[in-house]
C-alpha cells in the first residue's frame, strides 16, 4: 500500500511539474495540427515560424490536386478550403498572417516577431496588408495562369510586380529588416514570395535594398528552416513551371 501511495504521488509530482513547465513554456497542451502543402509560400511561412517559436507541429499533408482539401471533414472544418489551417486543440484558424499573429500572442517568448507597442505593430501590420493585397497578390496574378493554366506570361501584369516591388524597396530604405531593426512576422511572410521568385528565375537583382534585405533574411532564417522548408519548397513549386 505505502509503495501505491508513493507511486500516486510521484506520477502526480510529474503531472504538476509537466503543467508548470508548460504554463511557463506558453506551450499548447498538444502538438498543434496544421494541414499544410509543402511547395505553397504560405504553409512555408507558417512552418518557419513554428520553428522560430520552438513549436512542434504535426503536419497534415493535404493534397490539393487530389482535392483532399475539398472533403466533408475539411470543409467542415474550413469552408473556404483553404491552406494553411491549424487545429489547436480546438481552435481552427485558417489565413498563414493571422495564424502567424495569434501564434506569436499565444506562445511566443516574447513580443520581438510581432510588437506589443501599437506603433511598431502597426508597422508590422501595415507590411503584412501590403503583401497579402498587393505584393503576393501581383505575384499570384501573373503566376497562377503560367503556374496552373499554362497560359505565357504577360508584359503588363510583370509590371506590376515590378512596381510592387519597387515599393517594397522603397519602404526598406533606413531599415535593417522589412518593419524595424529586427525580423517579425512581416519578413517571414514575405521572404517566401521573394524565394519563390528566385525559383521561378524572376529578376529582381536592380532592387539594391531588397537584394539585401532578402540575403540578410535569409541568413536570420537559417536556424528555422530556411533551406529545408522555404527553399526546397520554392524548388518544388518552380520546378512545376517550365523554364524559357
Amino acid at each position: 500500500m505505502k509503495g501505491l501511495i508513493l507511486t500516486i504521488v510521484f506520477v502526480a509530482n510529474l503531472a504538476c511539474n509537466a503543467a508548470a513547465r508548460s504554463k511557463t513554456s506558453k506551450m499548447p497542451a498538444d502538438r498543434i495540427k496544421l494541414y499544410h502543402l509543402p511547395p505553397s509560400p504560405p504553409c512555408r511561412a507558417v512552418r518557419m515560424l513554428a520553428m522560430a517559436l520552438n513549436l512542434e507541429l504535426e503536419l497534415v499533408m493535404t493534397n490539393l490536386m487530389e482535392g483532399e482539401h475539398l472533403k466533408p471533414e475539411f470543409l467542415k472544418m474550413n469552408p473556404q478550403h483553404t491552406l494553411p489551417t491549424i487545429d489547436d486543440n480546438g481552435f481552427i484558424l485558417w489565413e498563414s498572417r493571422a495564424i502567424m499573429a495569434y501564434l506569436v500572442n499565444a506562445y511566443g517568448r516574447d513580443d520581438s516577431l510581432y510588437p506589443k507597442n501599437p506603433r511598431l505593430r502597426a508597422v508590422v501590420d501595415q507590411r503584412l496588408n501590403f503583401d497579402v493585397g498587393t505584393l503576393y497578390a501581383r505575384y499570384i496574378a501573373y503566376y497562377a495562369p503560367v503556374l496552373f493554366f499554362g497560359q505565357e506570361k504577360d508584359e503588363e501584369k510583370q509590371k506590376k510586380l515590378d512596381e510592387a516591388i519597387g515599393w517594397f524597396n522603397s519602404m526598406l530604405e533606413g531599415r535593417t529588416f522589412s518593419a524595424g531593426d529586427n525580423l517579425t512576422i512581416a519578413d517571414i511572410t514575405i521572404i517566401v514570395t521573394f524565394s519563390t521568385l528566385e525559383a521561378l528565375e524572376y529578376d529582381f537583382s536592380e532592387y539594391e535594398n531588397v537584394q539585401k534585405w532578402y540575403e540578410r533574411t535569409k541568413k536570420a532564417l537559417e536556424p528555422y528552416g530556411y533551406k529545408e522548408i522555404d527553399e526546397a519548397g520554392a524548388q518544388m513549386l518552380g520546378s512545376f513551371v517550365k523554364k524559357d
